[in-house]
């Protein structure tokens, strides 16, 4: 697929980050793009940028908000698209919708870190099933499923557990690389490519504190939200007691922020990194420089992989491993 004017995409989790500019991007190309999130507002504001960025003439795009966990959501997605374009086939499906909460399977309850897994895999492999017939009826179709670094290194490193996130990422990789296989035997026209981004400049802390607890648009932290915020302000050694639940907010925001904003990799450089290699017809792209090295250092030495010396010594370049999206 090397051109992606007059086609018809689907992008999940296009509210934000790097789904917000894989659809910015396709629009400006004159792709018809259907975006699915649980945030009505962030979808609204993708689609602002792509009229200000100056969608080409008879370019459509809509958003339906969408909990890719639930199947049933994704079949009313399909029955949109299809009725919305007036076609029945989609030419590229993009699943990028994913949170990076449920860290750790002592502190984190099984109700977040099985909502984490729900949306993170569960909605790669229910978007997958859901639309690979509209995806084999097109002519030319392709798919790609986002997993991370932490698709094969399974923790934040520093000692920091990531549990549901990493699980759910080495899922992404284990069934999107099967569905390689799965493709050249019965749909030999459509592609699949494994995404695993690096650290890339996002709001997934802000956007899976608030998903996680079932907050899907922007409102005030709920009870449960802010008790998983001091959780969070206490293992970093500060006395969370002592905040006040402003403080405790305005701490999470400067730590959302400083992310998105010291990340070696842009959203909007992610984005082409990973439309280029559909163009290229890569099955596996990596994307950001950091998630080269890492990948490098994990196959060189995986015996060594967990030991707090690995992350000391892959850190050295000033580069940090942390969940991308």
């Amino acid at each position: 697929m090397k051109d992606f004017s007059g086609r018809i995409a689907v992008v999940t989790g296009g509210g934000s980050g790097i789904g917000r500019e894989l659809v910015r991007q396709l629009v400006a190309e004159g792709c018809h793009v259907a975006t699915a999130d649980v945030s009505a507002s962030g979808m609204a504001e993708t689609e602002r940028l792509c009229r200000e960025d100056g969608t080409p003439q008879g370019t459509r795009i809509i958003g339906v908000v969408t909990d890719v966990s639930q199947e049933d959501q994704l079949e009313e997605l399909r029955g949109k698209v299809a009725r919305e374009f007036g076609a029945d086939h989609v030419n590229l499906l993009i699943n990028n919708a994913g949170i990076g909460a449920g860290a750790s399977m002592f502190l984190s309850s099984r109700e977040e870190w099985e909502r984490t897994f729900a949306i993170t895999f569960g909605g790669v492999y229910l978007g997958t099933r859901v639309f690979l017939p509209a995806v084999v009826a097109a002519e030319e179709g392709w798919i790609v499923n986002v997993s991370s670094v932490n698709g094969f290194w399974a923790t934040s490193g520093g000692g920091n557990p990531n549990s549901a996130y990493c699980s759910a990422k080495f899922a992404v990789k284990g069934f999107t690389e099967s569905l390689v296989c799965d493709l050249r035997v019965n749909a030999p026209h459509v592609g699949c490519s494994l995404v695993m981004p690096g650290v890339i400049g996002t709001d997934i802390l802000a956007n899976s504190s608030r998903i996680a607890v079932g907050r899907d648009d922007e409102a005030v932290p709920s009870v449960d939200e802010l008790a998983a915020m001091r959780l969070r302000v206490g293992r970093r050694g500060m006395d969370e007691a002592a905040m006040s639940d402003a403080e405790v907010i305005a701490l999470e925001a400067k730590t959302s922020d400083a992310y998105r904003t010291t990340a070696p990799t842009t959203a909007a450089e992610a984005a082409t990194i990973i439309l280029d290699g559909v163009r290229k017809e890569q099955w596996r792209v990596l994307v950001g420089e950091d998630a080269f090295e890492l990948d490098a250092k994990v196959r060189a030495d995986p015996e060594s992989a967990y030991d707090p010396d690995f992350y000391v010594l892959f850190k050295q370049p000033g580069i940090v491993a942390r969940p991308a999206r």
